[in-house]
């Protein structure tokens, strides 16, 4: 039953910079019961307005292969240094339990950011292989000091195996008073289990999205503000970091919505077909849906340790807990 950190990467060459650039690597990680993996980004900014928001702003996209399947990945829509608000990665992590995409804002130009990607897997004791790739759009100015770690956590009482699909796009054909259009967002077909949720990203920092209707969910449209509440944002539930706002202590900053940006929980809505939707839009923007699909674990993990109290993590009861659907 025992947790493990095991600090598998360090890298001062993987990092952001004052130009964007895409970054690939690999390496070899012990076997067990992959919980999640850890990503720690730290380096100092020339100056303050290098950054407009969360360090999950510039993270354009990260795709990580684990024994050569891919599970995760993550395109970042529209955001860049100087987006505002709550990145799309945070908005997209957080909704899948609090404190996945967070950063220490305790300076106004040091950065310590952490991303916690859920993984659930049981890989064979031994050697295995983990691929990554991340993409970063450019900061204001120099990241000196910078490094990037990656650690892998073990928790044999892990209970979702999880799968960030790759994204389906859709072009809108969005107007004045509002255009409807079905969207067929594509899921894996070699992937078992069910839909947990689906994030959905405009082409801008903008709520041209108005509404958005999951077919098999929903008899009419919801618009997005509603669907915010049913989420858990419009309680205050979207904290992300400012950097004009670090204070010594740290802190973060509350908000009820990330415009452009909206997950939608899905429940562990079955498999049996792609997820079928229907959306209004006003502007003609390119939009991203990107699928989380879970499942049951496979396989048995490595014996535990000597640790007493279990650690049960799982990425469908976070999302309903995250949400007010059941309060």
């Amino acid at each position: 039953m025992s947790l493990r950190y095991t600090l598998v990467e360090t890298s001062t060459v993987n990092v952001p910079g004052a130009a964007g650039a895409t970054y690939n690597a690999g390496f070899n990680v012990p076997g067990g019961a992959v919980d999640e993996i850890i990503v720690r980004i730290q380096g100092t900014m020339n100056a303050v307005g290098d950054l407009a928001s969360d360090t999950g702003s510039i993270i354009a996209a990260l795709r990580i292969v684990l024994n050569g399947e891919t599970f995760f990945d993550f395109r970042n829509n529209f955001g860049t240094n100087a987006t505002t608000g709550a990145s799309s990665t945070s908005v997209f992590l957080n909704a899948m339990g609090s404190g996945r995409s967070q950063d220490v804002n305790s300076s106004t130009t040091v950065r310590d950011y952490y991303l916690r990607i859920p993984v659930g897997r049981n890989i064979a004791a031994g050697i295995s292989r983990l691929e990554y790739t991340i993409q970063y759009s450019a900061l204001g100015g120099a990241f000196t000091g910078a490094s990037i770690e990656l650690w892998m956590r073990y928790n044999p009482a892990m209970q979702n195996t999880v799968t960030i699909g790759a994204a389906t796009s859709f072009l809108s054909s969005g107007a004045a008073g509002g255009v409807t259009q079905e969207v067929v967002v594509r899921v894996p077909q070699n992937v078992p289990g069910v839909l947990a949720g689906v994030m959905i990203q405009g082409g801008s920092a903008a709520d041209t999205m108005t509404s958005a209707r999951v077919i098999s969910q929903s008899d009419y449209s919801i618009d997005t503000d509603y669907w915010r509440m049913l989420g858990g944002d419009i309680r205050n539930g979207i904290l992300f970091a400012q950097p004009a706002a670090a204070v010594a202590n740290g802190l973060l900053t509350f908000s009820q919505k990330s415009l452009g940006n909206l997950f939608v929980p899905l429940f562990n809505l079955s498999l049996q077909d792609d997820l079928r939707m229907q959306i209004t839009t006003t502007a003609a923007e390119n939009f991203t849906f990107t699928p989380v699909i879970v499942s049951s674990i496979v396989g048995a993990p490595q014996p535990g340790a000597v640790q007493t109290q279990s650690v049960p993590t799982s990425v469908s009861k976070a999302i309903l807990a995250t949400s007010d659907a059941q309060a």
